[in-house]
Order: C-alpha cells, then sequence, then structure tokens
C-alpha cells in the first residue's frame, strides 16, 4: 500500500535549509530555487545551447541538416598584399589590395578561403609553405580569383586557380611559350631576277601527286624569296627552317641549302639587307623523286628590328659552290620550307 508523506518544512541544524511549495504545481513542471533556498513549480523550458556561440567546440554527432537554409559565407575586410601576406578572422572571402609579391601566408591551421586579386603581383610557388598548381609562380591580375586551404599553420595550398579572363591557369596546349610552324611551298615563292630558280611543274605518274617546284642548279647559285606577315605570337627572336626537297635522278650525294631573312617595319624601306645566311647539309636518299628532308639549321637573325607586325622577307639558295655540296650532275628541286619560330602568346587577338 502506497505511503505519503507531507511536511512544511525540514530542518537540520546545519547545511542549507529549502521551503517548499505550499502546493502541488501542475503536471510535467519541475522545481526550480530563487538561489535563496526558495523552491518553486515552473514549466519545462527547453534551456539547451540556443547559439553556436555558446559553445566554443562544437562537434556534430551526424551529418549536419541545415533545415532548408545555407551555411553563410562572409567578406572579409580588405587584406593587404605582403610577405607574409596575413589573412584575418573576419571572413572567409577577402579582396587581396597592393602589388607586394609574396611566397607564404600568415594563417591558422585548417581554413579555407578565398583571396579576389585588385592588381598584379607574383605568388611564388614553395613546396610546404604555398604549393601552386602545377609547381609554378602565379602572376596575378585584377579580377583573378585563388581559392586557398591552409593544412597547417602558415602551410597554404591553392586548390583553384580563376583568371578573370576564364583562360586556364596552366594551358592544355603549348601555344603559349613553345615553337611554332609555318609551311611555305615551293609554289609560293618568287624567283628574283638575279640568279632566280626556275619554276617547274613535275608530274610523278598521271593522277598522283604532281610537284611544283624550284630547280636550283648544281653549279651556280640560284635564290628564291618568299615574304610572311609574322604572328602577333611570335617572341621576335631567332628562327630555324627545314627544307623539303628532292632529285629527278638517283644519287646519293649532298646539297648545301641556305637561307637568310630581313624584317620591315611599318614606314621602313623594302630596299633592306639580308641578315647572315645559315645553311644546312643534306644527303638524298639515292632514288628518284624521293622526298628528303633536311634536319633544323641552326638559329637564324634576321636582319633589321624585328618588331609586332612586322613583314619577313626570307631568300633560300643552294650554295652550290660550297665544298659540302657534291651533287654536280642535277638540279635540286626546292618543294618547300618550314620555317620554325618561337611564341610567346597563345594568339594574335
Amino acid at each position: 500500500m502506497a505511503s505519503t508523506i507531507s511536511v512544511d518544512k525540514i530542518k537540520s541544524t546545519s547545511g542549507d535549509t529549502f521551503t517548499l511549495p505550499t502546493s502541488d504545481g501542475s503536471a510535467g513542471q519541475l522545481l526550480k530555487t530563487d538561489g535563496s533556498g526558495v523552491l518553486s513549480f515552473v514549466a519545462d523550458t527547453d534551456t539547451g545551447i540556443t547559439s553556436v556561440v555558446q559553445d566554443t567546440s562544437p562537434q556534430l554527432g551526424g551529418f549536419l541538416d541545415a533545415n532548408g537554409n545555407y551555411i553563410q559565407m562572409q567578406k572579409g575586410g580588405d587584406i593587404a598584399s605582403a610577405s607574409p601576406t596575413v589573412i584575418d578572422t573576419d571572413g572567409d572571402y577577402f579582396i587581396c589590395t597592393g602589388t607586394t609579391g609574396f611566397t607564404t601566408f600568415t594563417v591558422a591551421a585548417d581554413r579555407h578561403f578565398f583571396l579576389e586579386f585588385s592588381g598584379v603581383l607574383t605568388m611564388t610557388h614553395g613546396a610546404g609553405t604555398l604549393d601552386l598548381p602545377s609547381g609554378a609562380n602565379i602572376t596575378t591580375a585584377a579580377g583573378d580569383v585563388g581559392e586557398f586551404v591552409s593544412t597547417a599553420s602558415n602551410v597554404v595550398t591553392c586548390v583553384n586557380y580563376t583568371r578573370a579572363t576564364g583562360k586556364a591557369l596552366v594551358a592544355s596546349h603549348t601555344a603559349t611559350v613553345g615553337t611554332a610552324t609555318m609551311w611555305i611551298p615551293a609554289i609560293a615563292m618568287v624567283s628574283p631576277t638575279t640568279n632566280g630558280a626556275e619554276a617547274a611543274a613535275v608530274e610523278t605518274t598521271a593522277t598522283k601527286p604532281e610537284m611544283k617546284v624550284l630547280d636550283f642548279h648544281q653549279s651556280t647559285v640560284e635564290y628564291a624569296q618568299f615574304s610572311v606577315a609574322m604572328p602577333k605570337s611570335w617572341n621576335e627572336g631567332t628562327v630555324t627552317a627545314k627544307f623539303y626537297w628532292t632529285h629527278a635522278t638517283a644519287v646519293a650525294t649532298d646539297v648545301v641549302w641556305g637561307i637568310q631573312g630581313v624584317c620591315v617595319s611599318d614606314n621602313d624601306t623594302i630596299d633592306a639587307t639580308f641578315g647572315t645566311g645559315v645553311t644546312v647539309t643534306d644527303t638524298f636518299h639515292n632514288a628518284a623523286e624521293d622526298l628528303a628532308i633536311s634536319d633544323a639549321t641552326a638559329a637564324i637573325t634576321l636582319g633589321g628590328s624585328p618588331a609586332e607586325d612586322d613583314l619577313a622577307y626570307f631568300q633560300v639558295y643552294r650554295n652550290s659552290s660550297h665544298a659540302d655540296d657534291t651533287t654536280n650532275s642535277t638540279d635540286a628541286r626546292l618543294i618547300g620550307v618550314k620555317i620554325l619560330f618561337t611564341t610567346n602568346a597563345e594568339n594574335d587577338s
């Protein structure tokens, strides 16, 4: 049988004295102290953490459900570029001002942040301090945005970099800086008035490739010329050349091919002097009408003062008087020349 006890006060000779309520509360209510020993019944109200600010080290016990909301990013105040560049704690997206290059950040571990650059500066790749895509330095431009993660204190990896132009940071081709070529067929060349090579149309077999060639004599030094409006992507440096040629007969001797050039700019005279000629010696394959392709010449320095948008004149020749030109029985037939040049831009825009 259940028992009950009713008391007005419980008091001992020492310790705290509590005054109980004079009547029962409602169902589900809790006893609450006023801090002075007086208890009363109050409603059961959730008094848990109402803001993450109240928990200095919050942890998740499972997946985070944002309940249809989103986790907001915060733009912090502008950050001045410096060496090192200091990442503030008032946001995770910053405008990086100034033009001071740097190789390190001052930043706490486990930060994920973005920098939008307002000017030109150089971020220097440093393995273990500032790891940049492809391991190469990055020269920024206004409007470029980099995404960074600090894997440890002051140790940062650039995980993404977007140029303001939309172009890839690392090109998937070699057009930005590398070797490009242009093909000049013999039919596009002209024979100069003095000692010009003789143009010829050579039918191999009916309905098979027909050659449009320039015949260079075996005992007289003869020439042919062509001009090219050099692309803006050319770095205005030296070029090289390869000769594509053949013989009408089977010989296994050598021909010495030469080439020289000069650049003419707007308002310059075309009556200009070619630069120093450069030659290459090539041995024929001892089969009539075989294709022979020479090695590339050494570097060819064009005369004049090469500049953007120049018109380059080239002169090719057979140096039949050279001791290394041992083909004394027949003309050398030039099919065309490949010019190789170095670029310093992706295109001509």
